[in-house]
């Protein structure tokens, strides 16, 4: 897998799976068994929905301990004055002079539909290193690109408040 996490991302995903393992088992389980007690299994709804939502748990905490094992660890620090990872960016569309404001995030955080934009996406990468003012050239395929221009760039500190999202 190899993606690139800030200490903050493992954080949250560390905090994931104690309360995955620590609440969510224990009332799978529970769940399982109640259902289990209602007889037959060969028709018991209940017992197979309790087991997929178990499964899914158990699934959960063992994508995100390999994301963990997997990752490579990237620092949130970046220059006062150019764009980096938790930073805040507007940016004009120089085709048709549209503005748009865009949070820089790791893939793992990334959410189009609340502007938070990964740092590997085209758009997040051309961005990353940038300077208010600055022109930057985002090539999305070997058929597609544009230039946005920098206009203001803001640190945001990471309040923890950016889900882990979810496959």
């Amino acid at each position: 897998m190899y993606d690139e996490l800030t200490p903050g991302d493992i954080r949250k995903m560390k905090e994931e799976i104690e309360y995955r393992r620590l609440v969510v088992r224990p009332r799978a389980l529970e769940d399982v068994k109640e259902a289990r007690a209602h007889g037959d299994l060969s028709e018991n709804f209940e017992y197979y929905a309790a087991k997929k939502v178990k499964n899914q748990n158990e699934s959960r905490i063992r994508y995100l301990e390999r994301m963990i094992r997997t990752a490579r660890v990237i620092s949130e620090e970046s220059a006062e004055d150019e764009v980096g990872i938790n930073n805040t960016v507007t940016v004009e569309f120089a085709d048709d002079g549209s503005v748009e404001t865009y949070r820089i995030v790791t893939t793992v955080r990334g959410n189009s539909l609340e502007n938070l934009i990964s740092n590997e996406s085209p758009l997040g990468r051309a961005l990353l290193g940038r300077k208010e003012g600055d022109i930057a050239h985002v090539q999305v395929n070997d058929g597609a690109a544009y230039d946005v221009k920098v206009l203001k760039i803001e640190n945001t500190a990471d309040d923890g408040t950016d889900k882990i999202r979810s496959f």
